[in-house]
């Protein structure tokens, strides 16, 4: 028996490839990419050296929850930010496999079909999800978001962790 897979393994190993490279033109700190298929399999990934312990499980979060909510992790964000008691039953149910913050991208067909989710984790979220947007992209898909929050470049992690004193 052979199984036609969502989400070949040779664009998913493409995907990561470029999503690391965008993130080295960047300057951005040490990348962990993870693409899923649209049954959440996992399907690829890689660590940069470098990178943090837990970024797999914040990078397979934010595909994860992209893909179970069916919308990007950014629009989760944006729609759930009002409801934490909600978010909090969103992770219980996924066995804590949800990140609701940029960076957790779908994988669209040209007809609009979701075939998997990218997730980045290393950088700030809206750098994390500039990477995964043009990797989707230029490995001939569409992604949802269609394109990064304009302001990617300036996002700072002292925006979302003050300086201690």
């Amino acid at each position: 028996m052979r199984l036609q897979t969502t989400l070949p393994l040779n664009r998913a190993n493409a995907i990561i490839e470029q999503a690391i490279a965008l993130g080295r033109a960047a300057s951005l700190l040490p990348l962990t990419v993870v693409v899923l298929d649209a049954g959440g399999k996992l399907v690829a990934m890689q660590c940069e050296d470098g990178s943090g312990l837990t970024r797999f499980d914040i990078a397979f979060g934010k595909a994860y929850g992209a893909l179970g909510m069916g919308i990007s992790s950014r629009l989760i964000r944006d729609r759930l930010s009002e409801r934490p008691a909600f978010q909090n039953a969103i992770a219980a149910a996924s066995d804590g496999r949800f990140i609701p913050v940029p960076g957790g991208v779908l994988i669209e067909t040209a007809d609009g079909i979701t075939i998997g989710a990218v997730g980045v984790s290393g950088d700030t979220s809206d750098k994390d999800e500039y990477c995964a947007i043009e990797a989707i992209k230029s490995a001939g898909y569409a992604s949802e978001p269609a394109e990064p929050n304009p302001d990617w470049r300036t996002s700072s992690l002292s925006d979302h962790y003050p300086a201690s004193t």
